[in-house]
């Protein structure tokens, strides 16, 4: 049998679920479970992924966004879970050089997104392994997506979305001023990818990896990190593959 370690949100209905299915199928020790159901939404999904990379996680939605999410079942759950179509990600690693001098690390499974920090648009040079390929952009921001995070915050900025598995990242400026109407890019996923932050004084930027953000940054450098994997379940015939045609056939 699947042995199975539940956990929840902080609301009221991810926490009632947690109760029942703890009652009706038990309650593994996180170091000796075979899967992790997560009870919430998407957001607290990537949670529980960047906190038990290696163990596969099934996600429920008792929350508001749920792209990531199997709909919310108690019935059959551990014959759901054997059947479940598995897709492995590689998150984006984030190096950040705040204006105080500390360098600042995390992992973003969706994205990493440069967001102007005062009134006026954010000037920033782009360069990809090491070469300049845009002196200045002016924005209200950038973002750096896996094709995971594509369906995010990247596609409502005006991005494309990607194929899971497709060895690409996703470059999306949000509201371009210079260059006018900029439509990005689509990086191969070795890349590295380097934003500095032009007159950072006047225009401050913060950087932000999957929600956790670091203020005034100087400049930030993304890259894909391969050795580290995360592991999500979907039902059958529902995988991250499916959802991704869908959404763009919506």
């Amino acid at each position: 049998m699947t042995r199975l370690h539940f956990t929840a949100n902080d609301t009221e209905l991810a926490l009632s679920a947690l109760g029942r299915l703890m009652e009706r199928h038990g309650q593994a020790p996180l170091g000796a479970a075979d899967v992790i159901v997560a009870l919430g939404g998407d957001g607290f999904l990537l949670s529980t992924l960047r906190q038990n990379s290696g163990l596969p996680v099934y996600g429920m939605n008792r929350g508001t966004v749920g792209f990531l999410m199997n709909d919310y079942d108690e019935d059959d759950l551990p014959q759901r879970i054997g059947a479940a179509e598995e897709t492995v990600i590689n998150p984006l690693s984030m190096v950040a050089m705040s204006s105080d001098g500390h360098e600042h690390r995390a992992l973003a499974i969706n994205e990493v997104s440069l967001l102007r920090a005062g009134a006026q648009a954010a000037k920033l040079r782009v360069s990809v392994n090491g070469r300049v390929r845009m002196d200045e952009l002016i924005c209200d921001g950038a973002i750096l997506a896996t094709p995971v995070g594509s369906t995010a915050y990247n596609y409502s900025a005006g991005g494309p979305i990607l194929p899971i598995g497709s060895d690409v990242l996703a470059m999306t400026a949000i509201a371009p001023f210079r260059p006018r109407r900029w439509r990005g890019a689509i990086l191969p996923k070795s890349a590295v990818v380097r934003f500095d932050v032009l007159e950072p004084l006047k225009r401050p930027v913060m950087a932000d990896a999957d929600a956790r953000g670091v203020e005034r940054v100087r400049w930030v450098e993304i890259r894909s990190e391969p050795a580290i994997t995360h592991r999500v379940l979907f039902d059958t015939g529902h995988g991250m593959e499916e959802r991704l045609m869908r959404e763009q056939f919506v």
